[in-house]
């Protein structure tokens, strides 16, 4: 047997079809034509078998590939239908027919019960050693089988090393998509898409209208095909009970057909539900909030290929894209071990609620909340229920608050809105009387200052208009700093100032002249006065700090 006719086209891990058999340079050689089954020829082939028999299904078991040279077909139509009847009862792959000895071209009565019962018949134009063709197909059959033995050992022990160390659902969901080559998605019961891994296919379309698709695909009791788009499912269990299931996707719409789920698909997925299972178990975390973390943070970060993918995702979650007002609200929990117990009452409080929400941990000590509201709703009632859930139990909690968002493109920006807010809320920051959080229009000079404390550029205007000041006051043990900040509090008047600190006139006035010399200002001057009033705030700012 030459090196090219051992060559055979490479079927890609999938079971070897009559198509793969028919393009092998040793069936080549003979001009094969398929005449009926056109749209069956990738059935998998399981043997050859080469008959000159009258009654050959008897030797069959299904999938064979059945080589004759036609010299035992009945002459009869009726035994001819019957010859036929008993192949596809079987379920052998195909019928080759060599047109050299007996035939020279196909009999109509095996044409027509051929195409009857759907049976590729192929006709070979030329003589082919059958010998030989066995000789290749089973080599390659062998093979395959070895190759997929070891895949499959492979799969069952990438799979158990995610158990054994613990790994959570986006691993195991990412594991299956790289070892198959397809999307998959894990849905709990409600039909929401809670990770998706994809493969060759984007987030938008593998996740577009999914809870419909979903509620259109039936639920299994094992790995199956299900569904008008042919899913291949396997469904996830908590506790003995139905938690959800794991969905392997065909190709994208639209595209080239991809190839029909194999054995090694169905292993994939098995070994996936039964990890997913068993990390179901081991991971207190509801996998609902981590979704939801991780959506959030890809929102926040604009970790999306495109607005497209960011609308499927979070639609998938259950959260509305359309018609709609976002706004982005911001959670730090003082004390990190409250963060938790703070994060569940708020999912419990949006939940009990029935208001469109996703909560998550965004970074240690802070949750953020992404409302999807009604476009004529009031959004200030809804963000004070959640901060009276969030005080209630975590006193020293800052609640900080965005601006709506029109569309899922402005959420990012009401986050980091709502960040700089809480950036500018320093601890023990009294609240509004009116509410229990904080917005932009809270930040004045002093909270815009605490914001910015970190930045060189205040520090060291700070220091430039008020360290000599400060170095005579620790040199001296003097206090002109409270004599400066008391004349600037009182606007620049003198009398309101020494009332204020307890002074007499004549001492406040010796010790402004004192402050102009060391300082070379003129305390008279509004703007110099301004500038030190704005010093003195940065100064409070970073002592706060």
């Amino acid at each position: 047997m030459s090196e090219k006719q051992r060559r055979a086209p490479d079927p890609a891990g999938r079971p070897l079809t009559v198509a793969d058999v028919l393009a092998l340079p040793v069936l080549a050689g003979g001009d094969p034509r398929v005449v009926t089954g056109l749209d069956a020829v990738d059935r998998p082939v399981r043997w050859v078998h080469i008959t000159e028999l009258t009654d050959p299904a008897s030797f069959l078991k299904g999938g064979e590939l059945v080589l004759t040279t036609g010299m035992p077909l009945p002459d009869d139509p009726a035994g001819v239908r019957r010859y036929v009847d008993e192949l596809a009862a079987v379920g052998a792959a195909a019928l080759v027919i060599e047109l050299v000895r007996r035939y020279h071209r196909p009999p109509g009565a095996l044409v027509h019960a051929c195409r009857a019962r759907g049976l590729p018949l192929v006709t070979l134009a030329k003589d082919v050693n059958f010998l030989e063709v066995t000789q290749v197909v089973h080599t390659l059959l062998l093979g395959n089988q070895a190759d997929a033995m070891r895949r499959t050992q492979r799969v069952h022990e990438a799979f158990t090393a995610l158990t054994l160390r613990g790994a959570g659902p986006e691993e195991v969901l990412r594991t299956a998509a790289e070892t198959s080559g397809r999307t998959v998605v894990l849905e709990n019961l409600v039909h929401r898409a809670l990770v998706c891994e994809t493969s060759g296919r984007t987030t938008h379309a593998a996740l577009a209208g999914w809870e419909q698709r979903s509620r259109t695909t039936p639920p299994v009791d094992r790995v199956g095909v299900r569904g008008p788009e042919g899913w291949l499912v396997a469904p996830v269990e908590y506790r003995g009970e139905d938690w959800g299931r794991v969905v392997m996707l065909p190709g994208p719409p639209g595209s080239a057909p991809a190839p029909a789920f194999g054995p090694e698909d169905q292993t994939v997925l098995e070994r996936a539900a039964m990890a997913l299972t068993i990390a179901r178990l081991t991971h207190p975390t509801p996998w609902e909030r981590t979704a939801h973390r991780n959506a959030l943070r890809d929102l926040v970060e604009q970790r999306h290929r495109s607005p497209a993918d960011a609308h499927a995702r979070i639609t998938a979650l259950g959260l509305p894209t359309e018609d709609c007002r976002f706004v982005a609200v911001v959670v730090d929990v003082p004390a990190a071990q409250d963060t938790a117990r703070t994060e569940s009452l708020l999912s419990e409080e949006v939940s009990a609620t029935g208001t469109r929400a996703l909560v998550g941990l965004l970074a240690p000590g802070r949750l953020g909340v992404l409302l999807a509201l009604r476009p004529s709703q009031p959004w200030r009632p809804v963000v004070e229920r959640l901060s009276r859930t969030a005080l209630d139990p975590a006193p020293g909690t800052a609640v900080s608050v965005g601006s709506p968002a029109a569309d899922l493109a402005g959420v990012p920006r009401s986050f980091r809105e709502a960040a700089r807010v809480a950036e500018a809320t320093g601890p023990g920051q009294a609240l509004p009387p009116d509410r229990s959080f904080h917005e932009r229009s809270d930040i004045g000079l002093r909270r815009l200052l605490y914001a910015l404390r970190d930045d060189p550029r205040v520090q060291a205007y700070a220091e430039r208009q008020l360290g000599r000041l400060l170095d005579h006051d620790a040199r001296h043990g003097t206090d002109l700093l409270a004599t400066l900040r008391g004349y600037l509090d009182a606007a620049g008047n003198k009398t309101l100032a020494a009332r204020a600190g307890g002074l007499s006139r004549e001492t406040v006035y010796q010790r402004l002249r004192a402050i102009e010399r060391l300082l070379g200002r003129d305390l008279e001057s509004g703007e110099q006065r301004t500038e030190l009033h704005v010093a003195l705030q940065a100064l409070d700012a970073l002592r706060n700090h």
